[in-house]
């Protein structure tokens, strides 16, 4: 598995999709969270749960689309899923898989 070496690497990569997706991050914040993996705020607060930290990679990068993507599109609908899968492909896999770790 392909996990990242501590919080400074995850933040980069949060940094590094920001840029890419044209998101300003106001706050980026990695900590323990229960029941969910990350969270974000409209004013540009980025919260990750740490353990994503103990995940592979493409999880990581899930979670972290995710919620960016939440800075324009504030749901799941059909706008989200398709910004989703341009950028993750088959981004429905990643999902499953953190729902099974999650015990879902």
């Amino acid at each position: 598995m392909n996990t990242w070496r501590n919080k400074e690497e995850f933040k980069c990569r949060v940094h590094e999709w920001a840029d890419k997706l044209g998101v300003k991050v106001q706050s980026l914040g990695v900590r323990p969270m229960r029941g969910k993996w990350a969270s974000c705020s409209t004013n540009g607060n980025l919260n990750f749960n740490t353990e994503l930290l103990e995940l592979d990679r493409a999880l990581g990068d899930y979670v972290i689309v995710h919620e960016l993507l939440h800075f324009s599109v504030p749901n799941h609908g059909k706008l989200w899923k398709s910004l989703m899968r341009a950028h993750l492909g088959d981004y429905e896999r990643y999902e499953g898989e953190l729902r099974k770790l999650a015990g879902q």
